[in-house]
């Protein structure tokens, strides 16, 4: 077969333009609320030991006999409640999307350039995007994981990820990873600027500022995992670019899961306390997720909302994450030419 490629020698198999690709990925989603899908979604996720670092025994018995004939019901539940019908997919895979499809035309490169999306757990797979931008000639790939603060059981599990997918690569494309970006200027302006705008739309003052991250458990730490810590920097800075007092706003740590300890303080109890000491006025923002999901719409909107009011709040809102707005694109946008440096 002759290539139609005029720079290769006659009989040479065809070969792609040379490009460059962006692989965005976030943490991951069911592809529906049922029992069955909701179930083998969490037993890929829960079955990571990046994620469970549990006794694998122990945890094998307490995943299938346990957690994954209880847990798929009531977490489809939570799907549903803010699931995009008209899409029929969750929030957090339409935000990527977007999110994907603005970066590429921010980045202007043409046709040199792919930017594609991919989830840790679930559909559009690392293994299947990685294979789709490398069918496409992209010899030279960027991986965003779209985790501002880093840990092991988040974006080192990406990297896992992406390791086990390049062993099935024969021509294996050259990699750069996006480091956390966690106390990076844009970023940080970014969310400050987020928080500020939703504040001057609200017809009330706010008594406390809550910055949620996800929980973790305590032992992550205590094993030299830096998400506390860059959780911690992240708020400060934040802190410093509003002056804001440590008072005003405080970090708290969602979504505890089991009887082991956690990061604290827990959001579930630091909410269900304030109306006592006086807060009456509530603002919540969690700065350490990329697009708004099911911890942020139901876990916090709804959820946390309900537990405030139920014990003497007045007014609740929670910041929209940065999603596809024109500041996040613009982070991303900056942060993805940063790090393609002499590729781009």
């Amino acid at each position: 077969m002759n290539s139609p490629n005029p720079h290769l020698p006659p009989g040479h198999p065809p070969v792609k333009p040379s490009r460059i690709g962006v692989l965005l990925v976030n943490l991951g989603t069911p592809d529906a609320t049922d029992y069955w899908t909701m179930r083998r979604y969490l037993k890929q996720f829960l079955s990571d030991r990046r994620v469970i670092e549990a006794n694998r025994v122990v945890w094998w018995f307490v995943l299938n006999v346990i957690i994954l004939t209880t847990r798929p019901k009531r977490s489809g539940h939570a799907y549903d409640s803010i699931w995009n019908k008209e899409l029929n997919e969750s929030p957090l895979k339409t935000i990527t999307r977007a999110q994907s499809d603005a970066l590429l035309k921010a980045l202007n490169g043409g046709d040199s350039l792919r930017v594609d999306w991919a989830m840790r757990y679930g559909n559009p797979s690392i293994d299947d995007r990685l294979q789709a931008l490398k069918d496409e000639g992209c010899d030279r790939i960027l991986v965003f994981p779209l985790y501002p603060q880093y840990s092991a059981a988040t974006v080192a599990s990406v990297m896992d990820n992406v390791g086990w997918a390049m062993q099935n690569m024969r021509w294996q494309p050259a990699l750069r990873v996006v480091p956390p970006y966690f106390a990076d200027d844009t970023y940080v302006d970014a969310i400050a600027q987020s928080l500020t705008t939703h504040m001057e739309n609200l017809t009330w003052k706010p008594d406390r500022i809550l910055m949620a991250f996800h929980g973790l458990p305590r032992e992550y730490l205590d094993k030299g995992d830096p998400y506390h810590c860059q959780c911690q920097k992240t708020a400060r800075l934040v802190r410093q670019k509003l002056g804001l007092s440590a008072d005003m706003l405080q970090v708290v740590f969602q979504s505890r899961f089991g009887k082991a300890e956690w990061l604290q303080p827990y959001a579930q109890d630091t909410v269900e306390a304030l109306p006592g000491q006086g807060v009456k006025n509530l603002v919540m923002i969690s700065p350490g997720f990329a697009a708004d999901c099911v911890e942020t719409l139901e876990e916090l909107a709804m959820g946390l909302k309900e537990t405030f009011e139920e014990h003497g709040g007045k007014h609740f809102t929670v910041v929209p994450c940065l999603n596809d707005s024109p500041a996040s694109i613009s982070m991303l946008e900056t942060l993805t030419r940063r790090e393609l440096s002499g590729w781009f």
